[in-house]
């Protein structure tokens, strides 16, 4: 199988790259932006592989409130783009959602399923369920991927980042920290991500599927505790959407089910707090 990975140099494609059986392509901007179609074209023309992993996106989640254009550009326009290419050569196609597609239900408190209406409240949120439409019209062997508040041991260090990061860099700096209690999730270590969607591959099936470690939690109770597992003293808070004034709308209940995973006979990841502590042990062993 060969195999290219769009967005390679980020977090999850750093994860999923050498899982990813066969011969396996990381194609950064350079050679795979998602706003050049021409560029994507010569990529694909010049590999033909047979399966295509999308890993870039348009991550900003309060910036695409102000760059609603950018933001469709990366998640949607591009996504069509690379569904047209997949579909004419019969490749397969595996693209990244997320669970902000869902948040217009206020009432909803328990898991979300791939059967269920997405009703997204955030100018990311409607680009990214725009990317899912696209590709799953446009080209028939796709596996679109939904995942939530991915973090992993690629971005502890450069130019990345992620939630788990920031929490303990703000701790380092002794500033207090008001994390919103009033939104619940599941946030996903990316290398558990990986070896699930590769097992999914594994299986030949096509279609929407959930994927994100298990259990559920609020901001605030995940970065309590990031902070007891990394035994930081932190001044920590809680605080409400209300209060802390982001620009965009979040989900107050975005957790999706990994039902459909399971029904296939993919296991589904391990419990978040099992990942979290795996996944600052295995930061502390990069950063000795």
């Amino acid at each position: 199988m060969k195999c290219v990975v769009l967005g390679a140099a980020g977090q999850l494609g750093r994860d999923l790259c050498p899982r990813l059986p066969g011969d396996v392509i990381p194609a950064g901007r350079d050679h795979a932006d998602l706003t050049r179609p021409d560029l994507l074209r010569a990529t694909l023309d010049e590999h033909r592989p047979d399966v295509v992993v999308n890993c870039a996106a348009y991550n900003f989640v309060d910036k695409a409130e102000s760059e609603p254009d950018a933001a469709f550009a990366v998640n949607a326009i591009g996504p069509r783009s690379l569904a047209k290419r997949c579909a004419k050569r019969e490749t397969t196609l595996v693209h990244f959602s997320t669970d902000y597609v869902f948040g217009l239900d206020g009432s909803r408190t328990t898991p979300w399923t791939e059967a269920d209406a997405p009703g997204p409240v955030s100018i990311y949120g409607a680009s990214k369920l725009a990317g899912e439409h696209f590709v799953r019209a446009i080209c028939p062997k796709h596996v679109i991927v939904r995942t939530c508040g991915l973090y992993g041991v690629w971005g502890s260090g450069g130019k990345g980042t992620n939630f788990v990061e920031t929490m303990l860099r703000l701790a380092g700096q002794g500033k207090p920290l008001r994390v919103v209690a009033d939104q619940r999730c599941t946030p996903t270590c990316t290398a558990d991500l990986a070896e699930a969607v590769v097992a999914l591959l594994a299986t030949g099936r096509h279609g929407l599927f959930h994927i994100t470690s298990g259990g559920d939690c609020s901001w605030h109770e995940f970065a309590a505790a990031i902070f007891e597992y990394a035994k930081a003293n932190a001044d920590l808070a809680p605080t409400t959407t209300a209060a802390y004034g982001a620009r965009a709308r979040r989900p107050a209940y975005s957790v999706l089910s990994n039902s459909a995973l399971s029904q296939i006979g993919v296991a589904p990841p391990r419990l978040w707090r099992d990942a979290l502590r795996a996944y600052l042990d295995e930061r502390r062993k990069k950063q000795s």
